[in-house]
C-alpha cells in the first residue's frame, strides 16, 4: 500500500532532491555494469567507455556495443526506406488514425508559438535579432519495455515545426534486431526517412560524433534511460542537448471533492512507467487520502504492470497530508515536477500558486495521460526538480538567435569613445585600440 506522510517526514525522505547526487545503482544493473567493464564500474565509466570506442572505432564499436547491452548483431545500422514509409500498413487502422490525430494536434499547437524576428532603428542604425532553425538534430525515441511512438511525435514535430530541415532518429532494437513497427509508423506519418537501430549510450555517442553510417548532428533531443542521460551529459558542448532528464514523475494537488479513483488512476498511470518513477499526492483531506489508498490497491489488481507500479509506489511515491491547499501547492511547487496535476473545486484559482511545473494539468478532465499522447505540448518536459529554470520541449529548443548589430556612422564614434572608456578600466589595450580608430 502507499504510504501517508507527514508534511515534515515527506521533506526528509520523498521530497529530497538532493537524493538524485547520490543514485542507488539496484542490484542487477550493477551487476551487469561488472561483466561488462569490470568489477566496480559505475554508470559515468561505463558512459564514457562507449562514447570513447565509438569516437575511435566508428561503426564497429555501435555493433560491438550494440550486441553487449541490447544481445543483437545488427548489420545496417539504417532502417531501409521502403520499411519506414509501409510501416503505416503494418499496423492497425485506429492506431494509424490515433497518430495521426496526435500528431495533429502536435504541430497545431507548436504553430502557435511565435518565432520573431525583428529589428529596430531607435538605438542608431539596425539592431535586431535574427531567428534561426538548427541545420541537423538527432531526436532519440526509448525503447525499454514498450514502443513509445509518441516520444518520436511529441520530439520531431517541434523541430519541423522550427524549420529544422534534417531531421534523424536513433531508437534501440528488438530482440529481432529491427525498429517495431508502431515507432517506423509514427515516423512516416512525420515524413522522416532515416532513423537509426541504436540504444542507449552508443546512439548519443553516434549522433554527437558521427561514424561511418551516423552523420554527426547539432543537437540531440529526447528523454531515454540513465546511460542516454549520462551521454548527453557527457557530449554537452560538442553538441547541444535539450536536457537531462531523470525517472518521470507527477504530483497531484486535491482537495476532498476530488474522485478517489481517478486520481489513484492517474498516480498508478505514472507509477507504471519505471520502478523509478514519482507519484505524489498533496492533499489536506484524510478521507480522500484513505480513499486513494483503498483505489490504488483496487485498481492495481487488474493492471499488467502491477510489479512495477508497485516498487514505484513503496519506493519514492506517497501521500501527504497537508494543513491546507495552499500549503499543498506551495509543496508542490518547491518540488517542481515534471507533471502537476490540480483536482480541486476550482482548480484554475490555484494555476499562479504553483509557479513551477513542466506541465500544469488543470482539473480532473485536462489528465495528465492526455498530455502524454494527445492534448497537444510535448510530453517531453523536465524532471529531477528542473522545472525550477526548464521548459517543455518547444519550438525554440530547434532554433537559434543571432544579434544582428549595424550602427550608422554617428552612432558608431559616439558609442566608441565609451566603449574605449570601459576597456580601459578593463586593461584591455586592444580593445581600447580598436575603439578609438573609430572615434
Amino acid at each position: 500500500m502507499i504510504k501517508l506522510y507527514t508534511v515534515t517526514a515527506a521533506q526528509q525522505t520523498i521530497l529530497r532532491r538532493d537524493m538524485a547526487l547520490e543514485p542507488t545503482i539496484p542490484a542487477g544493473l550493477q551487476a551487469g555494469l561488472d561483466r561488462l567493464f569490470g568489477k566496480g564500474a559505475t554508470p559515468d565509466n561505463a558512459v564514457r567507455r562507449i562514447l570513447q570506442d565509438t569516437r575511435q572505432q566508428g561503426d564497429a564499436a555501435l555493433r560491438d556495443w550494440t550486441e553487449k547491452i541490447d544481445g543483437v548483431r545488427m548489420g545496417s545500422l539504417l532502417v531501409e526506406k521502403d520499411e519506414v514509409t509501409t510501416a503505416v500498413t503494418r499496423i492497425p487502422t485506429e492506431l494509424l488514425t490515433a497518430l495521426q490525430t496526435a500528431a495533429a494536434r502536435i504541430r497545431a499547437f507548436h504553430e502557435k508559438q511565435p518565432l520573431p524576428n525583428w529589428s529596430t532603428t531607435d538605438l542608431g542604425g539596425v539592431l535586431g535579432q535574427r531567428v534561426t532553425p538548427i541545420q541537423r538534430v538527432g531526436v532519440y525515441v526509448p525503447g525499454g519495455t514498450a514502443p513509445l511512438p509518441s516520444s518520436l511525435l511529441m520530439a520531431v514535430i517541434p523541430a519541423q515545426v522550427a524549420g529544422v530541415p534534417d531531421i534523424v532518429v536513433a531508437t534501440p532494437p528488438g530482440k529481432n534486431g529491427k525498429v517495431n513497427d508502431i515507432i517506423l509508423a509514427a515516423a512516416a506519418i512525420c515524413g522522416l526517412e532515416t532513423i537509426y537501430t541504436l540504444g542507449g549510450a552508443q546512439a548519443v555517442a553516434a549522433l554527437a560524433f558521427g561514424t561511418e553510417s551516423v552523420r554527426r548532428v547539432d543537437k540531440i533531443v529526447g528523454a531515454g534511460g540513465l546511460f542516454t542521460t549520462l551521454a548527453k551529459r557527457q557530449v554537452y558542448g560538442i553538441v547541444g542537448v535539450d536536457g537531462l532528464y531523470g525517472p518521470t514523475e507527477t504530483v497531484v494537488v486535491a482537495d476532498e471533492t476530488a474522485d478517489p479513483a481517478w486520481v489513484a488512476a492517474d498516480m498508478l498511470a505514472q507509477a507504471e512507467h519505471d520502478v523509478l518513477a514519482t507519484a505524489i499526492l498533496f492533499t489536506p483531506s484524510r478521507p480522500l487520502a484513505t480513499a486513494v489508498q483503498v483505489e490504488i490497491a483496487r485498481q492495481m489488481e487488474h493492471l499488467s504492470r502491477a510489479d512495477i507500479i508497485a516498487q514505484a509506489l513503496n519506493g519514492q511515491s506517497g501521500i501527504v497530508l497537508t494543513t491546507d491547499i495552499d500549503e499543498a501547492c506551495q509543496l508542490a511547487s518547491d518540488f517542481a515536477a515534471e507533471h502537476t496535476c490540480i483536482a480541486t473545486r476550482n482548480p484554475a484559482a490555484y494555476v499562479d500558486k504553483i509557479p513551477n511545473a513542466g506541465g500544469l494539468f488543470v482539473g480532473e478532465r485536462s489528465f495528465e495521460v492526455l498530455g502524454d499522447y494527445v492534448a497537444g505540448p510535448s510530453h517531453v518536459m523536465p524532471t529531477g526538480g528542473a522545472a525550477r529554470f526548464a521548459s517543455p520541449l518547444n519550438v525554440f529548443d530547434f532554433v537559434k538567435i543571432s544579434s544582428i548589430v549595424q550602427l550608422d556612422d554617428a552612432t558608431s564614434a559616439t558609442l566608441s569613445a565609451i566603449a574605449n572608456t570601459i576597456a580601459q578600466a578593463e586593461q584591455l589595450t586592444a580593445h581600447a585600440n580598436a575603439a578609438r580608430k573609430r572615434m
